[in-house]
């Protein structure tokens, strides 16, 4: 309840006033409505006519600046080409000093690989030259040593030949 009488007195204090709050329009007469709807129609026109000549500097300023972009575009397109090929130009020769300093190394890597190889070949060479020589070195010397034995046994044949039987002496 005590909220509600806050309210109804709010209502009975301000309720009169807020009828006084809504102004009477004055009459307007057909005459003046047909003047006024002209004189719109005249400030459409002419605004019509101020958007239309805004449109035509608007698109003549969006041509020169069309225009101006393009050759700016022109020319930066002509530098960047220009760069790109000296970038090009020394980019080739960078691949090319590489490939050169490659070469280079390579056939320092190849005469040190000949020389390897020969080296390894002439210590072969001479391994088997020396194993042949023992080969033939034993060769020889097993030969000798059968010839000596033989001798050998013809010296005891013939010791044994000489000697006298044992009982003998």
């Amino acid at each position: 309840m005590k909220r509600v009488l806050p309210v109804v007195l709010l209502f009975v204090l301000l309720g009169p006033g807020i009828g006084n709050a809504v102004e009477t329009a004055p009459r307007i007469t057909d005459r003046e409505i047909v003047e006024r709807l002209s004189r719109l129609e005249e400030g459409q026109r002419s605004l019509e006519a101020r958007i239309d000549a805004l449109d035509r500097s608007l698109s003549n300023r969006m041509d020169a600046l069309e225009r101006s972009l393009n050759k700016r575009m022109d020319a930066l397109d002509g530098s960047l080409n220009k760069r790109i090929d000296e970038v090009d130009i020394r980019l080739n020769k960078r691949i090319d000093d590489l490939r050169s300093e490659m070469n280079a190394r390579f056939d320092t890597l190849q005469w040190t690989l000949g020389l390897f190889i020969t080296i390894a070949l002439v210590i072969l060479g001479f391994v088997l030259r020396l194993q042949w020589q023992m080969h033939r070195r034993l060769t020889r010397l097993e030969t000798i040593q059968e010839k000596q034995g033989r001798d050998l046994d013809f010296v005891k044949s013939l010791i044994e030949k000489l000697l006298p039987p044992k009982g003998v002496l």
